[in-house]
């Protein structure tokens, strides 16, 4: 079984929101680029139509793709969000001990994480090892590559 998948209500309208364009226009390109790849005879030696059957193909997988991701999200209600801890939806803000430099991400579900957004998933390195902690905590974070890092949360808001 799927497991649930924790999103904000505006990284679900995204997902819908792409979910309707590709199962409705873009659907309707990709049949209209098979159609027009037919017309040009044999579809054994027709480099068209196996692009466009693989566009097809493609679009199909992410399609079921964002179908089972708004299937198992459950939406984080971002009005009522616990700021007292470090939760999905709220607004981190965390300072490095070493370095001094002072950071604020938004901790959301895996679904709408986006690094350069600032946007954590709550499954990430940082997002997991900050999640549940309060302010005042100094967390040590394992990063990918390098030495352990030391966050001090210094301020959770409602995002």
């Amino acid at each position: 079984m799927a497991r649930e998948s924790l999103i904000t209500q505006e990284g679900l309208d995204k997902l819908r929101e792409e979910l309707a364009y590709l199962t409705t226009a873009k659907r309707r390109e990709v049949a209209e680029r098979i159609k027009e790849a037919r017309e040009f005879g044999d579809i054994m030696e027709n480099s068209e139509y196996d692009d466009a059957k693989n566009e097809q193909a493609l679009l199909e997988q992410r399609i079921a793709q964002l179908e089972e991701r708004v299937r198992r999200a459950t939406v984080v209600d971002e009005n009522h969000v616990n700021t007292d801890v470090v939760s999905v939806g709220v607004l981190v803000h965390v300072k490095d001990q070493k370095s001094g430099d002072s950071r604020k991400f938004q901790i959301v579900g895996s679904a709408e994480a986006d690094p350069a957004e600032s946007k954590l998933s709550n499954e990430s390195p940082i997002g997991k090892a900050l999640v549940g902690h309060k302010r005042g905590d100094v967390v040590t974070v394992e990063v990918p590559r390098g030495p352990k890092r030391k966050l001090k949360i210094t301020k959770i808001e409602s995002a």
